[in-house]
């Protein structure tokens, strides 16, 4: 079994939770308390990771927020990573594949230097571009099944040829390409009506669920219908609703409690269902 994966599910069986923060962290957001260091955005990441490091099982960056601001960020990124527990695991929200030798790079980048426990991935462009993340035996490989944007409708939801919706094709796939428990896929919990089925046919697979909080997903059902038969492998992220919390903040303790209590509070319903 993967290691990654058997280290997040130890940790989601002792401390009873699912909660993977999200690390979209967004310089025109950061509360004005951040303002005065020199490195706002690591600080920031510092402080959530301090907030929350009793409760988390697993931290999502998206790169995206880390890429738009060039070197900057991507040392942001980093340092960033140095801070978070080896005990959580590390995902990587980068939403790569291509063509096999750059797939290749990609996983190097993301795996190698980088050393995330995880990556999200397209399945667009089929098995070879995503067989070099598989390769990984120890990691976890979040393929993109069904969103929880509203344009997944577009083409996830799909009918194919024979009937069955495209997302149906995509998970029977990454059941076949997994490797050593190393396989999962990302499925919105603003999909709730489906994400008991779709678990119903992947019991093996590990489920990242993003869509609760700000998107407006049930927490109750993305932790009732996202987890396996031993009430494990999934964790449910929650960013904006969780990293931004409503107030004026006098300090940067003021912000860590406020964040606390927002991932107690996250943590008790998630309880509650486990």
């Amino acid at each position: 079994m993967s290691s990654v994966r058997e280290k997040v599910n130890c940790r989601i069986s002792a401390l009873k939770s699912l909660l993977c923060v999200g690390l979209d962290s967004d310089p025109g957001k950061i509360p004005g308390v951040f303002s005065g260091y020199q490195n706002p955005v690591l600080e920031f990441n510092r402080s959530v990771v301090r907030a929350t490091s009793d409760l988390a099982v697993a931290y999502k960056l998206n790169t995206a927020f880390y890429e738009a601001r060039g070197i900057e960020g991507l040392l942001d990124m980093e340092k960033t990573l140095i801070e978070i527990p080896e005990s959580c695991m590390t995902i990587a929200d980068a939403k790569r594949a291509d063509i096999g030798n750059t797939s290749k790079m990609y996983a190097q980048a993301f795996f190698d230097h980088w050393s995330f426990d995880a990556i999200t991935v397209a399945p667009y462009m089929g098995s070879d571009s995503l067989e070099p993340f598989f390769s990984y035996t120890d990691k976890l490989v979040f393929v993109l099944c069904l969103t929880s944007n509203e344009g997944s409708a577009d083409f996830e939801e799909r009918a194919m040829a024979d009937g069955t919706p495209l997302y149906r094709s995509v998970l029977g796939k990454v059941d076949s390409w997994s490797r050593n428990g190393n396989g999962g896929v990302v499925v919105g919990a603003t999909k709730s009506a489906l994400l008991g089925e779709i678990r119903q046919e992947a019991p093996d697979l590990f489920f990242l669920v993003p869509g609760v909080g700000a998107q407006g997903g049930s927490l109750e059902d993305a932790v009732n219908l996202g987890v396996d038969s031993r009430r494990q492998s999934a964790v449910i992220n929650v960013s904006r609703a969780l990293i931004y919390p409503k107030g004026i903040f006098s300090s940067v303790d003021d912000y860590e409690q406020a964040v606390a209590a927002e991932a107690l509070t996250i943590c008790h319903e998630m309880r509650r269902v486990l």
